[in-house]
């Protein structure tokens, strides 16, 4: 009798095994929307630099200030409907990556150039300016042009697009680097470098605030954009910001931006356009 039973066991088994297998999966849960993460919060998240004029720096009050705080606090009062729902994180440009990645922030707003190695780690939006990366030099150096720097020290500021494109362009030159664009230049200004290598914009308003130098004329690679950034695979939030910044093109928000911080920066001549690219919109 018990080997009779066995082999029926052993079919139910078999059985009960197939109708498990016919039920329906349940559907996973879906993800949070990221855009109703930000909105349960009440609050965006935004990566700064606090030492970059005229783009993000702390002004005598202790208040963040400059062209990109004040983009995210407009996100914030057309996400929440507040600007002041908007918290702001200080990062250096090493860090503006990794506190995507770790969602220490929802955005990164701190002057940040595309380029292939950073489209593999984050996604960009469209981008707000556009930037050439230069040198600057005291003006009594005898640094004539890009090549004479070759037998001599450059400072840079750590995970910069001129470090990045220094190290991968000309490995054998010597390069001194700091964390923080406010130690480089006062590196620079000490007599520790021989030039610094920056984003042009950041060199050009220096250079106006401190006389005694100035930018050598060649360009370390091409005009590129620079964009928000934001955790890669955030697809909704990136294509919020992409609408936003079209929006905001139709009001000319950025020039409003520019003539307010930027433009007292540079020469008289510099055009607007050469600089912001409004409603997103890159012509490169």
């Amino acid at each position: 009798m018990k080997k009779l039973l066995l082999p029926l066991i052993a079919v139910a088994l078999l059985a009960g095994c197939d109708k498990k297998a016919e039920e329906p999966a349940k559907p996973a849960a879906a993800a949070v929307s990221s855009l109703d993460k930000i909105k349960a919060r009440d609050k965006l998240i935004v990566g700064v630099f606090t030492d970059k004029p005229p783009f993000g720096f702390v002004n005598e009050s202790g208040r963040y200030v400059g062209f990109d705080t004040d983009i995210g606090r407009q996100f914030a009062k057309d996400l929440l409907g507040d600007e002041n729902k908007v918290e702001f994180v200080a990062v250096e440009p090493a860090s503006r990556i990794p506190f995507l990645q770790s969602d220490k922030v929802d955005l990164i707003l701190a002057n940040m150039t595309v380029t292939p190695e950073r489209k593999e780690a984050v996604d960009f939006t469209n981008p707000n300016l556009k930037v050439a990366v230069q040198a600057l030099v005291p003006n009594d150096s005898a640094v004539k042009s890009l090549d004479d720097l070759a037998t001599r020290t450059t400072i840079v500021t750590t995970g910069t697009t001129a470090d990045i494109w220094l190290t991968k362009n000309h490995p054998d030159w010597k390069l001194l680097k700091f964390e923080k664009n406010s130690e480089s230049l006062q590196a620079l200004s000490a007599g520790r470098g021989d030039a610094y290598a920056q984003d042009n914009l950041v060199l050009f308003s220096w250079a106006k605030q401190n006389p005694g130098y100035r930018v050598l004329e060649e360009k370390l690679g091409d005009e590129a954009p620079i964009a928000p950034a934001v955790k890669k695979g955030n697809i909704e939030l990136r294509d919020w910001v992409n609408a936003e910044l079209a929006k905001l093109g139709e009001e000319k928000f950025l020039l409003k931006l520019y003539d307010q911080y930027v433009r007292k920066e540079l020469s008289d001549d510099t055009k607007p356009e050469s600089v912001i690219v409004e409603g997103g919109k890159w012509q490169g």
